[in-house]
């Protein structure tokens, strides 16, 4: 087994790590959590029959 692989190995187990600041884990995981509100909103609006802010009466 070579060092480049140890080394490879360690950054994809670090990949889903929560990290704090401006890294490429932080933006896997604000991507994960848009998706998950996006798929929400979509959701809600499905069964209520009502847009997001119809069913929260904001509007």
């Amino acid at each position: 087994m070579s060092a480049n692989t140890n080394i490879d190995f360690s950054i994809n187990n670090r990949r889903n790590s929560w990290i704090w600041g401006f890294t490429p884990q932080a933006e896997l995981w604000n991507g994960r959590l848009a998706m998950t509100g996006f798929l929400s909103a979509v959701l809600i609006e499905l069964f209520s029959g009502q847009g997001l802010l119809h069913f929260w009466d904001i509007l």
